[in-house]
């Protein structure tokens, strides 16, 4: 069995080596600056992971993996140029380094590359395996233009909102898990368990990612704290407390979120108080340990040593254990 390091070390030399044409070089360089990047690479991890689980090779699963981490690169330069970002991991997103044509384009033969990498598999599980990949990658769609919706609704319930970030995050976790399995020629009913369990994880990742946004430290995160806040991001925290705030606490709320000149900071502090004098945080954290249960317990339904799931076990654990 491999370890996740040694599973992450295979995919960064993998996409380090990969060659594209040389010309037209504004089509290809920026794909080789946004795969540059690095990333936690977690996704390719998990179809290595769960190819290793049922014995198969991991060297039959490194293409099929990097066309899923360059399927999951191409989501975030389309999504840089509709969030109009100007960073991404800390560096120039591709739509400003280039412009935002250069981008589209670069992000279709990202696209075209992944389904080419997906192609690698053995015939006898091709059909199954572009199947999960081609329902899988539709999700991901479906859940940003879901989450763009919810830019403009003030309707937004918490099922809802689950149901959006299943889409938009969990089902590649979930996909790239049973695209690994299949490769590992695991039972249909393994890789639909595995499945499951990277659904749920994924859940679980997000709402985690909700919480950290509010409540983490900035310098261990990585990121602004109460960025979403400061957008009037849909979170979790934020539509739980839109549905249970009441008096002074709604009014209050609906201000904050209505306030175009209010202060970062001030902005920022106050609707955290709401969230505190509210205990969403503490409703996020329950929701997120169910999802972690549900995952868990999918994983558990695998009828193999439980040895064997170690890796999948640490990575969940590193997942959702961070610093806040």
């Amino acid at each position: 069995m491999y370890s996740i390091d040694q599973l992450q070390d295979l995919i960064n030399k993998q996409i380090a080596e990969k060659q594209y044409p040389d010309t037209p070089s504004e089509l290809y360089e920026p794909i080789q600056y946004i795969m540059s990047l690095g990333g936690k690479r977690m996704r390719p991890a998990l179809v290595l992971m769960a190819c290793d689980l049922f014995g198969g090779s991991v060297m039959k699963a490194l293409d099929p993996a990097v066309g899923i981490e360059i399927f999951h690169n191409f989501t975030l330069v389309h999504d840089d140029i509709m969030d109009k970002a100007p960073l991404r991991r800390g560096k120039q997103t591709v739509h400003v380094k280039w412009n935002e044509n250069v981008a589209i384009l670069a992000g279709d033969v990202m696209l075209v590359e992944a389904y080419k990498l997906l192609t690698r598999v053995d015939d006898n599980i091709l059909r199954s395996a572009l199947d999960v990949f081609s329902t899988t990658a539709a999700g991901v769609c479906e859940g940003q233009q879901i989450d763009m919706n919810f830019e403009l609704s003030n309707g937004v319930d918490i099922s809802g909102y689950l149901e959006m970030i299943r889409l938009k995050t969990a089902v590649l976790l979930g996909g790239s898990l049973k695209i690994g399995a299949l490769i590992g020629n695991a039972p249909e009913e393994y890789a639909d368990y595995l499945y499951k369990f990277g659904e749920n994880l994924g859940i679980a990742f997000q709402l985690q990612d909700d919480i950290l946004d509010v409540y983490g430290d900035p310098e261990k995160f990585g990121k602004q704290v109460g960025g979403d806040i400061l957008s009037n991001k849909k979170t979790f925290l934020l539509v739980k407390a839109l549905e249970i705030a009441e008096g002074i606490d709604k009014e209050e709320l609906n201000y904050w979120l209505s306030s175009e000149s209010a202060e970062a900071e001030t902005k920022v502090q106050s609707v955290t108080q709401i969230y505190n004098r509210l205990g969403v945080r503490q409703l996020a954290e329950h929701q997120m340990s169910q999802f972690a249960e549900k995952a868990l317990s999918a994983l558990a339904k695998i009828d193999i040593p439980s040895e064997r799931k170690d890796t999948l076990r640490s990575f969940a654990e590193r997942l959702l254990i961070r610093e806040n």
